[in-house]
């Protein structure tokens, strides 16, 4: 009577966990890195600076005084909301540099 093996050998199974978890692990070790790992942005030539962590945790946002217009609020929020999205756009990069090779290419906003 034939043997049926079910498609995977008892070895290529092992072998395949043990990928598993080595990709795992350096999933972890990427987003520790991602977590510990700051970009800093800047809009107004230098005036609204934004710090933000890999892991898109908003460390500070610093302001030039001089950047204080009482009669331009609206230049300040704009220059604001520029230094962020620079921020996310540079966390996405380093994502990208970090993950990229263990995902396969983009992330597809996974993270």
């Amino acid at each position: 009577m034939a043997k049926f093996n079910g498609g995977f050998g008892g070895g290529n199974m092992q072998q395949l966990m043990r990928q598993a978890q080595q990709m795992q692990q350096k999933l972890a070790e990427a987003q520790k890195e991602l977590a510990e790992t700051e970009v800093v942005a800047q809009s107004g030539g230098g005036m609204v600076e934004v710090v933000m962590s890999c892991d898109r945790t908003l460390s500070s946002i610093k302001i030039k005084p001089e950047a204080v217009d009482p009669d331009d609020v609206e230049m300040l929020e704009d220059m604001i909301v520029a230094a962020f999205n620079e921020a996310i756009k540079l966390v996405e990069e380093e994502q990208e540099r970090l993950m990229g090779p263990l995902t396969g290419g983009k992330l597809g906003g996974l993270f």
